[in-house]
């Protein structure tokens, strides 16, 4: 028997397979694929991502607005209830401070606790109730002289001697509504003397 006989016949196109890398057909355009897919995910995050800080913007501009219009309209309906409650707790301090007479004493008493009254109602309603203690120190944009006291006594100096009248200030801005109203001393030096012959 002859060699060639022996050899089992060898197929061409398996020889041809035999000698090409091991790839897959068509690997590279599946990885442009996703590549793509990839770029319009990173695409549709973003975009998310923008109206999602856009949304966030608009809530917190509706939320600003919101309270803006609900203080105001707290204001607006309050507004007449607070300036009563005002008058009413002038009216209770002027009948309390009016009874000097001693027999009268519990009457002023009973006036001053319903004004305290008052005052806290108005606290309640976002006005504070501010008075000035004698002896303190005048303050621009808090208080409002009335009278000057002169005095001999330089420590008394722009100090405050009685209150006329309470001031009010408003919590939520801090803004006086009314200057604290009182007499203040002033003090007055002596004229200087001179000792020396007319």
């Amino acid at each position: 028997m002859s060699d060639a006989m022996l050899d089992p016949p060898v197929d061409a196109s398996r020889a041809e397979l035999s000698c090409q890398p091991a790839t897959a057909p068509g690997r590279v355009g599946d990885a442009d694929e996703i590549a793509d897919r990839l770029r319009g995910i990173e695409k549709a995050l973003l975009d998310f991502h923008r109206r999602a800080a856009h949304r966030e913007t608009v809530i917190d501009r509706l939320h600003e607005e919101n309270q803006q219009l609900r203080a105001g309209l707290r204001r607006g309906i309050l507004e007449p209830v607070v300036t009563d409650l005002i008058r009413l707790y002038d009216g209770l301090v002027a009948q309390a401070n009016c009874a000097v007479d001693p027999a009268q004493a519990g009457i002023g008493d009973l006036f001053a606790s319903f004004a305290d009254d008052v005052g806290q109602m108005l606290d309640r309603c976002g006005v504070a109730v501010i008075t000035a203690v004698p002896g303190e120190l005048f303050q621009a944009g808090l208080h409002a002289a009335i009278e000057i006291v002169p005095c001999a006594d330089p420590t008394l100096h722009n100090t405050v001697l009685t209150t006329v009248s309470a001031g009010l200030r408003e919590h939520e801005t801090g803004r006086m509504r009314r200057l604290v109203k009182a007499r203040f001393y002033q003090s007055v030096r002596a004229p200087d003397t001179d000792d020396t012959d007319t």
